[in-house]
């Protein structure tokens, strides 16, 4: 038979005392972690409060690795139950700080305000995305940008209430966070045995705002790295509660890793809606601590291994780097050399400088390609995208002002109005890439003048105003007016932008799709080796320089250099930037017509730019007049030849007899038509053509002349032309 034992259940609630003993345990061991810890024979929290506490900053920054090694189940329990830990600890810190700074005084004498405890770690990152049940209320570490930064708002701890019939006053300690609380619905004030009032009503309390201790807090909203989103995957992101010391430590389009406690809390539109489930909660992040990443360039890779760093002087000491960086640029894509090297210049930027009257210069190299379709241009900034260390593509038709800049959104919960980042904010210290450029609406396009050149964007909408950075490169990529390049027409007709934005390019290349027997056999040869075997006859495309150690090494360099120009090299530009000035001028005269592609100071910036980036990229800190060289001959290739490009042996630019005839043209037109008279086309093309035998190409060319300076207008679908001005 089955002994028969007696077993025993607790029926009644844990002893309180034992509880505190516990928790005060716990604080007493979170105290000597404080004023025991060491490194190298120094105090390091000690020192830290005592710092913070003489300037008046009430908090701590401690390292997770620390508490590990100190003390290993204190620190699981802070991983796992931070809600509890939390709170012990800053009152740790409060003993702590009463112990060192103000040891002779009395602890009821002095009135310390609350600390705060920040934490930071080295330990393993979660992304929003892999985010769950299971993580709620243990500390996490969440790399992202910051999308957008509410402004402060007073957040209670301690809510000082009031009962209306018998002015009973009571105080309810509120819980960090977004979470909210609910007054209590009964007054609580005990009764004496003769007392005969009435009992109070439902509801009775309300707050007395003067009687209530109140804390800093800020919500932003966390999403993830724009290179970590899954393709077709809509980015996801997150809300963020700091309040106190990591209030305003960052701003729309900081890259930065956030610990905190993933905690949860009732949504107000859940709550209103009747038929919500009651128990669905929104989750968000209480911040413990906010490390924005210091160089932009790294993201987070800033730390070089000294063999790396070995293998990188080893690398830029190479006689060929220049040509075979350039040739590891989209291997897969035969020919296109200049393009390649200016795209490894853009990659890499000139030296940003900031001169004394707080004037700043950009470093940042832009880069239009613009040329027939077919030409790879949208697979050289699918690349770009991949070997650059920050990196975004967009498309122009899918792009508007807004999404490329900032806009401003109102939050659904508190109808404040907060900043949201775009595409160039969320770039910063990197590359963003236009493909489609032409396809932009000019007002969008507009929008991103001041970027391009100040590399800031300002906001003035809603009644915010402020100004965000965009320490960006553009590499955007365009087709020509018509499709396709028009040998027929000047660089200015078959070039659909503004001058503004133009200048603004400090290389522009235009790419032709030209019939040569020769170079499609290459071509096509090329294609198909790829399509049959992944490798071109012509070039091999396994690269020399993976593009891991591409990002790598462009981060390397980005990072430890910043070249400045010899005063050698300087006397070579401007002397080559006077004779280029010279030649455009020559150029106009000539063709009397303004170049659609303007030769400015901004372009003897470029130039400057181009060659520190040469510089840069042998890790050289001196530009000397071989990277001037390389840099102008780049310059001719790109801007300079769009900008002089003739068309061919049967247009104007080549002929001067036509040009003779249609400047006739052009003065006989201004007396034929008076203005605000209109004529048909047909009419014209019979009195000079057929009358006085000019030919009928001088005709529509000193009618597209007219046209241009506003004189005439075609209309009635290019039929009559009417005359606007003198």
């Amino acid at each position: 038979m089955d002994r028969i034992s007696v077993f025993s259940l607790s029926v009644l609630p844990p002893d309180p005392d034992a509880l505190d003993d516990s928790r005060s345990q716990i604080q007493a061991q979170l105290r000597n972690f404080i004023l025991e810890f060491r490194l190298d024979n120094a105090f390091i929290y000690r020192d830290q409060i005592r710092e913070n506490v003489l300037v008046k900053q009430y908090y701590c920054d401690v390292d997770v690795a620390h508490l590990i090694s100190y003390n290993e189940e204190l620190a699981h329990k802070l991983q796992t139950e931070p809600a509890d830990t939390i709170p012990l600890f800053e009152a740790a810190l409060k003993q702590c700080t009463h112990r060192i700074v103000y040891p002779s005084q009395k602890a009821d004498d002095l009135r310390l305000p609350q600390h705060q405890l920040l934490l930071h770690s080295s330990a393993s990152i979660i992304s929003i995305r892999d985010l769950n049940a299971t993580n709620i209320s243990h500390l996490v570490r969440i790399p992202g940008i910051v999308i957008g930064a509410s402004t402060l708002s007073s957040k209670a701890t301690a809510l000082s209430i009031q009962c209306r019939n018998c002015q009973h006053m009571d105080t309810i300690p509120v819980s960090g966070g977004i979470a909210g609380v609910s007054l209590p619905r009964v007054c609580s004030r005990k009764r004496t045995e003769g007392d005969n009032s009435d009992k109070c009503p439902l509801d009775p309390y309300f707050v007395v705002h003067e009687r209530c201790q109140f804390i800093d807090q800020q919500i932003l909203k966390l999403q993830e790295a724009p290179d970590q989103v899954p393709v077709g995957e809509l980015p996801r992101h997150i809300k963020i509660s700091a309040d106190r010391y990591l209030t305003n430590r960052v701003v729309p389009g900081t890259r930065c890793t956030i610990m905190g406690v993933f905690s949860i809390y009732q949504n107000k539109e859940s709550k209103g809606s009747g038929n919500s489930a009651i128990a669905i909660r929104t989750p968000y992040l209480r911040a413990v601590g906010i490390h924005s990443d210091v160089d932009h360039t790294a993201k987070g890779n800033a730390i070089f291994s000294e063999e790396e760093e070995q293998e990188f002087l080893e690398m830029s000491r190479r006689p060929d780097l220049y040509s075979v960086f350039a040739n590891c640029i989209a291997p897969s894509i035969y020919g296109n050399q200049d393009i390649k090297k200016a795209i490894a210049c853009l990659l890499l930027g000139g030296s940003k400088k900031i001169l004394p009257d707080g004037m700043k210069l950009r470093g940042d190299i832009n880069v239009l390609l613009l040329g027939d379709p077919g030409t790879a241009k949208s697979q050289l900034l699918k690349f770009v995208e991949k070997v650059a260390p920050i990196a975004i593509y967009t498309s122009g038709k899918g792009s508007s002002a807004a999404g490329l800049t900032a806009s401003v959104q109102r939050d659904t919960n508190t109808r404040e109005f907060y900043l949201e980042g775009g595409a160039m904010v969320l770039a910063d210290g990197g590359v963003v890439c236009i493909d489609e450029f032409d396809k932009m609406r000019d007002e969008d396009r507009v929008a991103i003048h001041e970027a391009m050149e100040q590399q800031t964007i300002s906001i003035a909408k809603a009644g915010i105003t402020t100004i965000l950075n965009a320490r960006t490169s553009v590499l955007a990529a365009a087709n020509p007016i018509f499709g396709r390049y028009d040998d027929l027409k000047t660089p200015g007709e078959n070039i659909d932008f503004q001058t503004t934005i133009l200048s603004r390019f400090d290389m522009i290349f235009i790419v032709r799709d030209e019939h040569d027997r020769g170079r499609d056999e290459r071509i096509a040869r090329h294609v198909m080796g790829i399509q049959m075997g992944g490798r071109g006859v012509e070039e091999q495309t396994e690269a020399e320089i993976s593009v891991e150690k591409m990002k790598r090494y462009i981060s390397y360099c980005k990072s430890r250099m910043a070249p400045r120009l010899s005063p050698s090299a300087a006397e070579k530009l401007s002397s080559h930037f006077v004779s280029l000035r010279r030649q455009i001028h020559a150029h106009e005269t000539s063709s009397q017509s303004r170049s659609s592609i303007p030769i400015t100071i901004r372009q003897l910036e470029a130039i400057t730019r181009i060659s520190e980036s040469l510089a840069k990229l042998t890790l050289t800190s001196l530009v000397t007049e071989s990277h001037v060289d390389e840099a102008i001959r780049l310059f001719l290739a790109s801007t300079m030849h769009a900008a002089t490009a003739t068309t061919g042996s049967s247009t104007l630019n080549a002929n001067a007899d036509l040009l003779a005839e249609t400047q006739k043209v052009e003065e006989e037109l201004r007396r034929r038509l008076p203005v605000g008279w209109s004529t048909a086309l047909g009419q014209l093309k019979k009195e000079f053509v057929d009358g006085r035998g000019y030919s009928e190409q001088s005709l529509s060319r000193a009618l597209g002349v007219l046209q241009r300076r506003e004189v005439v207008q075609m209309r009635k679908g290019g039929s009559v032309v009417f005359r606007v001005a003198n």
